[in-house]
């Protein structure tokens, strides 16, 4: 490994994809937690703009390149929502059950269960880095009241894709990162990094 990359995420199932998606290319994914990276905030009303703050703060705290991914689910019926609120869509003491729990309910009257995911992800090489790269996807499904699927994490065993006739949650490892939204997106930045970076 000639290449050091420090992920701004303490998610155990993005750690995975991430070290996953870079296997093979000389580059090394370090979680900012067992670098000891305070998790910085994020409040801003964009995936794009808490991205690039979760980057600049691992960044700065590490002094190594830094990647940072801000995504979420967002069902067309509730204008937008969960959003960048996915992770504590349920309040401040979130878990997986408790949000998806909250998607339902509210979609329970809704007509209208198309939803999306998003994934904006957003790499520096410096905390001050005046041009980080930037790449957006997004994977579209349906959300269904009957959860299946062991697989993934989140939302994914509510995610239905109607093209596949299931779940995420029921795709395998493999299958999901060649379509999902973050797997989209890191085979958008690859490139991108390589013309920006020379990686």
């Amino acid at each position: 490994m000639d290449k050091k990359i420090v992920l701004a995420s303490g998610n155990k199932g993005k750690m995975r994809e991430f070290a996953a998606l870079f296997a093979g290319r000389g580059i090394e994914v370090l979680s900012q937690k067992e670098l000891g990276v305070a998790e910085c905030a994020e409040p801003y009303g964009t995936f794009l703009e808490n991205a690039l703050a979760k980057a600049r703060n691992a960044a700065r705290q590490t002094g190594l390149p830094a990647i940072a991914d801000d995504s979420g689910i967002t069902a067309e019926a509730l204008g937008g929502m969960p959003g960048v609120h996915s992770a504590r869509y349920a309040g401040p003491q979130h878990n997986d059950a408790d949000n998806n729990a909250k998607l339902i309910a509210d979609l329970a009257d809704q007509e209208d269960k198309r939803a999306h995911y998003t994934c904006v992800l957003v790499a520096v090489r410096s905390e001050s880095d005046p041009e980080p790269v930037v790449v957006q996807a997004r994977w579209s499904g349906q959300i269904t009241g009957q959860p299946a699927g062991s697989g993934g994490f989140g939302y994914d065993p509510y995610f239905y894709l109607p093209e596949y006739g299931c779940t995420a949650a029921e795709l395998s490892a493999e299958e999901k990162n060649a379509v999902s939204h973050r797997g989209q997106a890191m085979a958008r930045l690859l490139p991108a990094l390589a013309e920006a970076w020379g990686w």
